[in-house]
């Protein structure tokens, strides 16, 4: 069986969403998936059809003003013309997130990104984690430290650059990129089964 292919659509505004969207590369690949890596913000028409072959789409943006950037929403929008042939039904989606405050709204973000995908037709693929961080005897260092289920979050002060982005958010980016790519290899053997 080949291996499963997962692309990382994703739009970053000053670099944070870059890291984590690299971080779910390096967990997919860790997992045998062949990945991409689309910015969106300049997308061509190679990387929509690489879309269109994927297995995954796991969907990465900053969360600016209580949801996706505006970058990533013209995106969205863009992919309505897949939606009219359906062309993404029963792939796996999934997604992450990154702001400067704690929560942040980044939930709706996430929420957004499964909106999207069921709008697609496709799974939605959970963190799968229980919440770190949250015990006299957790650490800010857990994986899933802030607590999010549907994706992968993080947050980075504001007032530091991509360097800044919270090595346990890093990780479980990490942790989401292996999930999916699991996944997608499950998805392909029961295919295959059927």
């Amino acid at each position: 069986m080949s291996n499963p292919v997962v692309s990382v659509a994703y739009h970053s505004g000053y670099g944070h969403t870059a890291v984590l969207a690299e971080a779910v590369r390096a967990g997919a690949v860790d997992a045998g998936a062949e990945v991409h890596l689309i910015k969106v913000d300049d997308i061509t028409d190679e990387q929509w059809e690489t879309l269109d072959r994927s297995d995954a789409i796991v969907f990465g943006s900053p969360t600016y003003m209580g949801t996706a950037s505006g970058a990533f929403h013209v995106f969205a929008e863009a992919s309505s013309r897949r939606w009219f042939g359906q062309d993404w039904k029963d792939k796996l989606a999934a997604g992450f997130t990154n702001s400067a405050s704690k929560s942040g709204d980044k939930l709706h973000t996430l929420q957004f990104f499964q909106t999207l995908a069921a709008q697609h037709g496709m799974h939605w693929v959970n963190l799968g984690l229980l919440p770190g961080w949250n015990s006299s005897t957790a650490s800010e260092n857990d994986l899933n430290r802030l607590g999010f289920f549907a994706g992968a979050a993080a947050q980075s002060n504001n007032d530091q650059g991509p360097e800044g982005v919270h090595k346990a958010d890093i990780a479980t980016a990490e942790h989401l990129g292996r999930r999916v790519a699991e996944t997608a290899r499950l998805f392909a053997l029961g295919r295959a089964a059927a």
